[in-house]
């Protein structure tokens, strides 16, 4: 009778070599990465303006503006018959003692320099614009019992921008707030048509619209959004209090996201078979109404550097 078979003795493993190895392997070459892009920031944390680069204004009545508010200006360039007059005499003597370079040049240097503009004889390389910070400008509109500011989004015109900054500070608004996207900065055409209004008026210049009309209602605004299809017509309201006028672009208008964060969304109602208002005009007719209404008062007679 053969013998039962043995049972099979598992394989004994040195204490040096616990586990069979892998074959070696080749090594593999190595590959150079491509940088990585920095990780976004949390959607809360705020972002640094960059601030624009040096731009260039003129006409006689905004480069006088920008000497008389002691604007910081890098460079100015003036025909002979204008260096020498009474109303820029005295302050281009204080601006070169300030550091600014004076040029005396022809027309044709200022056509070169303007491509052309209507430049009066007179134009000025200015530093870049210096936006306020969101929190200082609350802080400074805490003395007044009923400030008046515009939040403009989407509005890439900058004519439109200079004639809504120039109608805001002439109806007595306190400041202008508009986001880094989506929004022309304070460029040399901006200052042109504004015509010395930056001088008297802080631009606000911030990451996310939406956050910031929540820390205008924290600050005791009530936000107004201007669109075409509302409702509620303008003379219908009763303004009082903080007033945030909210207005978009002419062709694109405010943002849902942006409307649903406004308390109230206004119409400005038209007779005529012209379907929507330019964005600066908008702005005028509304500002004009809480004007009316109740006349703000303003934040400074002019900003200091």
């Amino acid at each position: 009778m053969p013998s039962p078979p043995r049972p099979r003795k598992r394989p004994v493993l040195s204490k040096k070599n616990l586990r069979p190895q892998p074959a070696a392997r080749l090594p593999r070459p190595v590959r150079k990465s491509a940088p990585q892009a920095p990780s976004p920031l949390p959607a809360d944390q705020e972002l640094t303006p960059i601030p624009d680069p040096p731009d260039y204004i003129y006409g006689r009545h905004t480069v006088l503006t920008a000497l008389e508010q002691k604007q910081t200006l890098n460079r100015i360039w003036i025909i002979p018959s204008l260096r020498y007059d009474h109303r820029f005499q005295t302050l281009l003597a204080q601006a070169q003692g300030q550091g600014t370079v004076i040029d005396q040049v022809d027309a044709t240097r200022l056509d070169q320099l303007t491509q052309g503009a209507r430049h009066q004889g007179v134009v000025a390389q200015v530093a870049p614009y210096r936006y306020w910070d969101l929190a200082q400008f609350l802080e400074r509109l805490r003395p007044h019992p009923h400030p008046l500011v515009v939040v403009a989004e989407g509005i890439m015109d900058p004519q439109n921008l200079g004639a809504i900054i120039r109608t805001t500070e002439a109806l007595g608004g306190q400041g202008l707030i508009i986001p880094q996207r989506r929004c022309v900065g304070v460029t040399s055409t901006v200052a042109k048509v504004a015509t010395g209004a930056l001088s008297h008026l802080p631009i606000v210049r911030v990451v996310n619209l939406t956050r910031t009309l929540e820390e205008l209602k924290t600050a005791g605004f009530w936000s107004y959004a201007l669109v075409p299809e509302a409702t509620t017509r303008l003379e219908q309201v009763q303004f009082s209090g903080p007033v945030a006028l909210v207005v978009g672009s002419e062709g694109t208008g405010l943002t849902l996201n942006l409307r649903r964060h406004c308390d109230v969304s206004l119409c400005i109602p038209l007779a005529g078979k012209t379907p929507s208002l330019n964005a600066a005009v908008a702005c005028a007719i509304a500002l004009y109404e809480v004007r009316r209404q109740h006349p703000p008062a303003r934040l400074v007679d002019k900003i200091s550097d």
